[in-house]
């Protein structure tokens, strides 16, 4: 299986100055890997491009923004950002922003100005419907989801999220969501981290971070974020972590509950690799998307669904998205 379409995201902590340009120098970036590679990768801004892009045998490459602060509350910055090629908003990271609440600040106990979306908040919604750009709610707090819920026009999308009832994490979905977003005509896209996944990974974790403690806290020391420096020893001591990844049949059995809740319309995959320490065993990079084909196909699901799981399904809600 050869990847054929991907989502390029932008990202930001929050923690930065002038977000609104550090995203686009990210989009500046990628402009410039294109540029250098105009043989394999071509951005692309709707589903027609995208279609002449995979005739042509080479990779469509979107953008998806992660984290709504990066429009530092301008309507007409969120604008620019579609123009340059954004096609989805995460309208939270793990932090909060002025018109939105995250899944992490709203389940952490502290007190917050205001839970959900603010009146600017549904403006933000109101605009990304009006210019074809995909609101997407993983991150968010459940008071957000169901504002946005109430708000949208669109069908939505959770890029990388995964099961409540699973593993219950903050950042996965409750059934009554996963219902939500498929009456609303979205997707949802497992996320693959081995702690959205499986419920013992973080103690596992925990503990290999105790072992290894004098490294990390020098990494930290250095000037290293968290998931950075826990990155670094997972890559150095892969042999030694193999073992408390996530299994690889826990990805399969996501995605076949959310297809016996919702219905195959609805699933897709949001690896998220690049923003995670621990991937399920045998799912290292996109090119090992192929085991989960053989899985579903052995499954008995049929060609045509298990093409709707991996890509299918987001096309029909970028499309469906897209400005008339």
């Amino acid at each position: 299986m050869v990847l054929t379409f991907s989502f390029f995201s932008i990202w930001s902590d929050g923690e930065k100055v002038n977000l609104y340009d550090f995203a686009i120098r990210q989009i500046d970036s990628l402009d410039a890997v294109v540029n250098r590679n105009p043989d394999k990768l071509v951005e692309v801004k709707n589903t027609s491009e995208i279609a002449e892009v995979l005739k042509k045998g080479k990779i469509a490459a979107f953008f998806g923004l992660e984290g709504g602060h990066m429009i530092e509350n301008d309507l007409n910055k969120l604008e620019n950002l579609y123009n340059r090629g954004v096609r989805y908003m995460t309208l939270t990271w793990n932090n909060s922003n002025s018109w939105a609440t995250s899944a992490s600040d709203e389940t952490s106990g502290i007190v917050l100005e205001h839970k959900g979306l603010t009146n600017f908040g549904r403006k933000v919604i109101h605009k990304m419907n009006e210019l074809g750009m995909i609101v997407d709610i993983s991150h968010v707090g459940e008071q957000t989801f169901w504002d946005v819920i109430g708000t949208t026009s669109k069908p939505i999308i959770a890029s990388h999220s995964s099961v409540y009832a699973l593993c219950p994490h903050p950042r996965n979905l409750k059934d009554d969501q996963l219902e939500a977003i498929a009456k609303n005509g979205g997707v949802v896209s497992v996320n693959f981290y081995s702690g959205y996944l499986d419920s013992t990974y973080t103690g596992k974790k925990n503990l290999f971070l105790v072992k290894r403690n004098i490294e990390y806290d020098s990494l930290l020391r250095s000037g290293s974020v968290e998931y950075l420096a826990e990155e670094r020893l997972f890559e150095k001591y892969s042999s030694e972590v193999e073992s408390i990844r996530a299994p690889f049949d826990l990805v399969i059995a996501y995605v076949e509950y959310i297809i016996d809740l919702i219905g195959v319309n609805h699933v897709g995959l949001g690896s998220d690799f690049d923003g995670i320490e621990s991937t399920p065993q045998r799912l290292d990079d996109v090119s090992t998307y192929s085991q989960i084909t053989k899985a579903l196909l052995e499954k008995g699901y049929s060609v045509i669904d298990i093409n709707k799981v991996l890509g299918g399904n987001i096309l029909r809600v970028l499309k469906a998205n897209e400005a008339i």
